[in-house]
């Protein structure tokens, strides 16, 4: 009997060790060792994607935070983009030519951490989200990342 998992959750940070657990983390997923993207016999799971969520923030982007990848639908996204209407979250788009994925998540969060300091933005530091699409499903080519941070 094939199962699947709709979610995981670790707790890490933005250390050095905690990037790389975020990484390995990713790896297992993408490979079908953590059923999300493919069950347990690893057959791909049609009509989802993954989301990451960030979220029980210790303080700010310096402390511990709890990073769900969950398995979500393309009505989702069209939430998400319904919450930034509302003001309540703000989006952010980024993309890489060469279609790094590091690169273009890099790029969107520098952007957050910069509006953030500059006080442009004000964070809630309660659930944001993140979306990234490898080159290899886009139709450009290139990597794209979405970012939707929580905001007052």
């Amino acid at each position: 009997m094939a199962y699947k998992l709709n979610q995981i959750t670790i707790r890490t940070n933005n250390s050095k060790e905690g990037m790389k657990n975020i990484g390995d983390v990713w790896m297992d997923i993408t490979s079908g060792k953590l059923p999300i993207l493919f069950d347990s016999e690893h057959e791909f799971q049609q009509g989802i994607s993954p989301i990451s969520k960030y979220s029980n923030y210790s303080s700010d982007e310096n402390g511990d935070y709890d990073l769900t990848i969950m398995a979500v639908t393309t009505d989702f996204l069209k939430k998400m983009d319904e919450e930034v209407e509302k003001g309540l979250y703000k989006k952010y788009v980024e993309k890489d030519e060469n279609g790094e994925i590091g690169v273009c998540t890099k790029k969107a969060w520098e952007k957050v951490w910069s509006e953030q300091k500059s006080g442009f933005i004000q964070r809630t530091f309660t659930a944001d989200f993140e979306s990234i699409v490898p080159r290899e499903y886009t139709k450009d080519g290139k990597a794209h990342c979405y970012l939707y941070i929580s905001i007052y």
